[in-house]
């Protein structure tokens, strides 16, 4: 009987957490190996060395919270404003080891200290952006209107964790549903 091994994805998404949770020093291969109960052998059937592991964290990312969640709104159809409703509510969802905030928080801090980190998130942020600016432009004629929905939508995503203000008598969800209402009219 052969020995099983721990497949490549696994150690991706637990360098992943590992990110998410201290930054990209915090992924060693040692602590992944421990965090997923296995010996760090396996680690080198997979990947070279750690920088490898590196790039294939950040090429995961990047489908993962681009291309994948595109094709998921688009294989639904629809107008600009069926498809953007759609893609509201699979980003309020995503919140796994891959795909959520804390990760993409951790990737914008790294970013910051290493530029062909910043590159990637660029490219991603635009592609995200291009796709925004699809689906507005469906239903929106002006230009300017256009780009300020795509902002507002976007930073909603990216920055409505590091809030902490109340709503007035509102709960978040209340105000974000509103927020979607708004950007959707």
């Amino acid at each position: 009987m052969g020995v099983t091994r721990t497949p490549r994805a696994k150690w991706i998404e637990e360098g992943l957490r590992a990110l998410a949770a201290g930054g990209p020093e915090a992924v060693r291969i040692e602590s992944l190996a421990q965090a997923l109960g296995v010996s760090k052998g396996g680690f080198y059937g997979y990947f070279r060395n750690r920088g490898v592991l590196l790039d294939e964290m950040l090429d995961t990312w990047e489908r993962e919270v681009s291309e994948a969640v595109i094709e998921q709104v688009e294989s639904g159809g629809g107008d600009g404003r069926t498809r953007l409703d759609r893609l509201f509510t699979i980003v309020a969802a995503l919140d796994g080891p891959v795909t959520g905030t804390p990760v993409d928080l951790a990737i914008r801090d790294w970013a910051r200290r290493d530029e062909s980190v910043a590159e990637r998130l660029r490219r991603t942020d635009n592609r995200r952006m291009e796709y925004l600016r699809s689906l507005f432009g469906d239903f929106c004629p002006d230009e300017d209107d256009v780009e300020v929905r795509c902002l507002v939508a976007f930073s909603l995503r990216i920055g409505t964790h590091l809030i902490a203000a109340d709503h007035a008598g509102r709960t978040r969800a209340e105000v974000m549903e509103l927020t979607r209402t708004w950007l959707l009219r």
